[in-house]
């Protein structure tokens, strides 16, 4: 099994004011094992190369939730030979709540600017860190930061989508997202249940769950007309997708929840929303999630059509954890 070592930095974030403008981020990448003085003295393994230059994935946490809740599927992703990064920022989420943060702005999601500027604010001094990362150290030269990959879950899995736009970045290639929708906040304008509509040139993946209570629970603050768990996601997919190219999926997981895609949730940064309890066990979830994944990269962004193949097999076999699955 292809051994995954960390690395650790920071980025400043030049729109935050102090001391809510530093972001901690860890780098997850294929290592070797040797027998090396830096592995003896300081615990740390070079690169192994055998499949660099490597893509980036560039993962968003939700809402309240620590990184570490994902260090499983940056793990699994790494294993396959890609580069994993994610992220802690504790700032202002909200005005006057402060939390872990995915990084987004929410003045740039009212009709006034939404899809003509980022919404994202982590992730310019994310790629900013990327490229010295490419430059000098343990990394350098093993980046392929022309093939960005963006994920996510929650909230951050809407930044993810929102910000796959090649006209704001043009490095980023595809995107995924859990339990991630795009309606319109009542709050900021928007009429009830209104849809926002995605840029639409790239591949993307859009997961959510049957049960997932958190989206189920919180559809007053759209004007949704409807507390079912799946039709804000699917709404997205249909709605703010125009698609045609084949490479746009959306993937329902039968009695998956909203936190399926976490470790553990940590109960006392708890969203206000209740879940609903998951059917399965986590690892079950997640076993399936991080294949799907893979794969959707694989195809898409590798473009290996072997994996473009397992991946058409996987999600049109009998799965008794898939509920649907739609591409266009």
């Amino acid at each position: 099994m292809q051994t995954v070592q960390a690395l650790l930095t920071a980025a400043k974030v030049d729109s935050a004011e102090s001391p809510y403008d530093t972001i901690h981020i860890k780098v997850l990448y294929p290592a070797k094992n040797t027998d090396s003085n830096l592995e003896k003295n300081w615990g740390m393994l070079p690169v192994d190369a055998a499949q660099a230059p490597f893509p980036v994935v560039i993962f968003f946490n939700g809402f309240n939730c620590d990184a570490q809740k994902y260090q499983w599927l940056g793990i699994e992703l790494a294993q396959t030979g890609l580069v994993v990064v994610m992220f802690n920022w504790v700032g202002e989420s909200l005005p006057g709540l402060v939390s872990f943060t995915p990084g987004f702005e929410i003045e740039k999601r009212k009709r006034e600017f939404y899809g003509t500027v980022p919404t994202a604010s982590a992730l310019p001094a994310i790629l900013t860190k990327l490229a010295q990362l490419q430059s000098a150290g343990i990394l350098s030269g093993t980046l392929d930061l022309e093939k960005i990959i963006l994920g996510g879950h929650s909230e951050g899995g809407r930044v993810a989508m929102e910000n796959a736009n090649p006209n704001f970045f043009p490095q980023v290639v595809a995107s995924f997202a859990y339990g991630s929708h795009t309606a319109g906040a009542v709050m900021l304008g928007y009429k009830p249940n209104t849809i926002l509509p995605l840029p639409d040139t790239l591949p993307r993946l859009v997961i959510g769950g049957t049960h997932d209570g958190v989206i189920a629970n919180s559809s007053s603050h759209f004007g949704l007309n409807t507390k079912d768990a799946t039709t804000p996601i699917i709404r997205t997919f249909q709605e703010a997708i125009m698609g045609g190219r084949e490479n746009s999926y959306l993937l329902l997981l039968r009695g998956a929840n909203h936190f399926s895609i976490v470790d553990i949730v940590d109960s006392t940064l708890a969203l206000p929303f209740k879940d609903i309890p998951a059917t399965q066990p986590q690892e079950h979830f997640r076993l399936l999630l991080a294949t799907i994944i893979h794969l959707f990269i694989d195809a898409h962004v590798r473009h290996k059509p072997e994996a473009f193949q397992k991946l058409e097999q996987l999600l049109i076999a009998t799965n008794p954890l898939i509920q649907s699955f739609e591409r266009k």
